[in-house]
């Protein structure tokens, strides 16, 4: 590892360190993102023409430590790799600011079962690093406490869940919650039962109707909330569980009733 240059960047004067550092001491964190196979090839093709240009961003878990492990360029670390490089450029910050993972992901803006995956990560990591924080507190490192539970339905109930068609009912409906997270984790995965719940009546709802399109399923969806709650509904009143109930009751009463894929859109 060679240390190029040192300064404060010039907005919250956070230590930096620029650095030139070894392909092989570089790690991924448990809680990183998985890899996107045509984002590296696109990488690949790219440095193939410009090299590498854009450092990658890391930190240490001791300073005294010769293992980095990288926070934001994952995917160029992977294609340098993929072409040979024996030393990357970094910007090493605290490993404080590590966590904020979500507000990095500069290659590539990730879609919601990403951000899903990616909060539940990080979720089990401060579960297990500090059980007696409040959930709240993981509000300054997580966007959306919907992002949680759908992260637990996808990575312990069922990774082909149609994530995105919750994502602006749970926004709504879901909060963070007021207790250590060594008990807020049992409310999560209770909450991610129910929404799993919903979600296969959407499927059996989807399937009843003769749809294809798997984008119907986010119309559908819409169209169950809009059945309770009116149309353009910016709030909800009713408690999780609740709305969820009558969602599902909602989709249940659109099977019934029939529809095609037309007249959802």
């Amino acid at each position: 590892m060679k240390v190029l240059a040192e300064y404060n960047d010039p907005i919250k004067g956070i230590p930096i360190k620029f650095l030139l550092i070894p392909v092989g001491s570089i790690k991924k964190p448990p809680f990183q993102r998985d890899l996107s196979d045509l984002l590296v090839k696109r990488l690949f093709v790219s440095m193939e023409k410009l090299g590498f240009l854009h450092p990658i961003i890391v930190y240490r878990e001791n300073p005294q430590d010769e293992e980095f492990f990288v926070i934001d360029g994952q995917h160029r670390l992977e294609a340098a790799q993929m072409l040979g490089a024996k030393e990357l450029p970094a910007l090493e910050i605290p490993k404080e600011l590590a966590l904020n993972i979500m507000e990095f992901n500069t290659e590539k803006p990730p879609n919601i079962r990403e951000k899903a995956i990616q909060a539940y990560r990080l979720y089990r990591e401060f579960l297990e690093l500090n059980p007696e924080m409040e959930e709240l507190e993981l509000g300054f490192y997580i966007e959306e406490p919907s992002y949680i539970t759908l992260g637990f339905v996808l990575e312990e109930i069922e990774k082909k869940f149609p994530a995105g068609a919750f994502e602006l009912l749970l926004k709504k409906i879901d909060e963070f919650l007021s207790s250590p997270l060594s008990e807020a984790v049992k409310e999560r995965r209770k909450r991610a039962q129910k929404v799993y719940e919903v979600g296969q009546i959407l499927n059996e709802t989807y399937d009843k109707l003769g749809m294809t399109n798997a984008l119907m399923k986010t119309e559908l969806l819409r169209k169950a909330v809009q059945k309770v709650y009116g149309k353009r509904v910016r709030q909800i009143e009713d408690d999780f569980y609740t709305a969820l109930e009558k969602v599902k009751k909602a989709l249940n009463e659109l099977a019934e009733e029939g529809f095609s894929e037309e007249t959802l859109l």
